[in-house]
């Protein structure tokens, strides 16, 4: 009994560091946001709701913010996703080939956002950048634009940047997760006769879901993170087309001296977060628990209907059950 209580010891330090850092800070936002304060007066006028009320009825800033946040996370989450998972898939094998070029993939994440940004501001420079420059050497002149000076590209155009830069660190989970699935059940697969895209939609998909869930969850919590990405290349502009919620708070707090105001922006930052990561790993827990139901209902009819059958053989015939 005991030893049953000392084990809760062990709680306390990562405990009373999640207290301090973030419940505190939490707290003190949240009290910070019913009130109208610059960040310099002593005085702490007291606003009550006013803040929440204009930010969701009058401030046409924040709406836009809302609109361009949402339009960069999820391009970010689908093609980061996407590209992760493709280039681990090429990449599985350890050559000497493949293991350099997941060393060159994983190099745009050890940069710092700054250089990142330093680096395609000037390819995407609209008089000396190498993008425009190399459209001009193949003959598409027309095609050159000023890539992050148009309001109606220059949130994709950034969106590119924070792909390139954080594939090469979500292809490593994607190794992980496949590194991790059985040979045998592609011998199987191989035997019974299952084409490439078959393979992978009823062996590799299903067992990579905890890998996938992972790599979602992450890219979308980046993706909201990405002011300093932001910041440097763009600032917000040009027009406001840029304003992410993230460099919409920077400058209620530090440039117009809103810092309650900022606060109810993070406040609803926060939930805005949490429910779409809660939303995410739901449907991918109803995902995986569907599959199963459906794995754990034809594995029933392929016994009854054959109790000699190999497990193995059920598994995949099943479409990804647990090795």
């Amino acid at each position: 009994m005991r030893t049953k209580k000392s084990i809760y010891l062990f709680l306390v330090p990562g405990g009373l560091l999640f207290l301090i850092f973030f419940v505190v800070p939490t707290l003190y936002g949240l009290s910070l946001s019913f009130t109208n304060w610059d960040g310099l007066s002593s005085k702490v006028p007291f606003a009550g709701f006013s803040n929440y009320t204009h930010l969701f009825t009058d401030d046409t800033m924040f709406h836009g913010a809302v609109g361009n946040t949402l339009k960069f996370v999820v391009m970010v989450v689908i093609l980061q996703s996407f590209f992760s998972l493709l280039f681990a898939i090429f990449l599985l094998r350890n050559t000497k080939t493949n293991i350099f070029l997941r060393t060159l993939y994983f190099f745009p994440t050890i940069l710092a956002s700054v250089s990142v940004a330093f680096i395609w501001t000037f390819i995407y420079d609209p008089n000396i950048g190498i993008l425009n420059t190399l459209l001009k050497d193949f003959g598409l002149s027309s095609l050159q634009h000023s890539w992050l000076g148009d309001p109606h590209i220059a949130i994709y155009c950034l969106g590119i940047v924070e792909i390139w830069a954080h594939t090469g660190q979500l292809l490593i989970i994607y190794l992980a997760g496949l590194q991790q699935i059985p040979v045998e059940l592609y011998e199987v697969a191989k035997i019974e006769g299952a084409t490439r895209w078959q393979t992978f939609r009823k062996v590799t998909w299903p067992l990579l879901t905890p890998a996938t869930t992972m790599v979602v969850a992450y890219t979308t919590i980046q993706s909201f993170r990405a002011f300093d990405l932001v910041y440097a290349m763009t600032d917000g502009g040009p027009n406001n087309s840029t304003e992410i919620l993230a460099t919409y708070i920077y400058h209620q707090a530090f440039q117009y001296n809103h810092v309650g105001y900022a606060s109810a922006v993070s406040m609803v930052f926060m939930i805005v977060i949490a429910i779409i990561t809660m939303l995410q790993f739901g449907i991918l827990r109803l995902q995986s628990g569907s599959r199963e139901k459906k794995s754990s209902k034809k594995k029933a009819r392929s016994t009854s209907a054959n109790p000699t059958a190999n497990p193995k053989d059920l598994e995949y015939v099943s479409g990804g059950g647990t090795a």
